[in-house]
């Protein structure tokens, strides 16, 4: 079910990327990522609204709370850059190089979180870069 969900993802973050570069013509990147966010901010309520999770807020650790309130921000400054970019940038090369966020988060997993960094994560990792800069140059 996770391999699904995952492949879900990507192919929405696909849509994303070009329904995002076609709708920011013309339009501010800050405005266009605070828009993205109110839909994003409605979606995510009306989930936790139609599987009757909201009585869960309660329970949430102080620590859970600084690190969603983290991560949220660190989704902010992502948005706010990845807007950016792909406004004054091509989507061809602004989506390739914003994914080698797979990379730092492989790095990122292993030094903080302690995951096994393997032989086939350190391949992986040079193919993305590899093939990051082979989209980009």
């Amino acid at each position: 079910m996770w391999f699904i969900l995952a492949l879900s993802s990507a192919v929405f973050a696909a849509l994303t990327s070009i329904l995002a570069k076609i709708g920011i013509e013309g339009v501010n990147s800050n405005l266009a990522t605070a828009i993205r966010t109110m839909v994003v901010v409605v979606m995510a309520w009306g989930m936790v609204f139609l599987t009757n999770t909201q009585s869960g807020i309660t329970e949430i650790s102080k620590r859970s709370w600084l690190f969603l309130i983290l991560s949220g921000l660190a989704t902010g400054g992502s948005w706010l850059c990845y807007y950016k970019a792909l406004q004054v940038g091509e989507a061809s090369k602004v989506v390739p190089i914003d994914k080698l966020s797979v990379v730092i988060t492989l790095i990122l997993a292993f030094v903080f979180l302690h995951e096994q960094f393997t032989i086939k994560s350190l391949i992986g990792c040079v193919l993305i870069g590899v093939g990051t800069l082979v989209m980009v140059l």
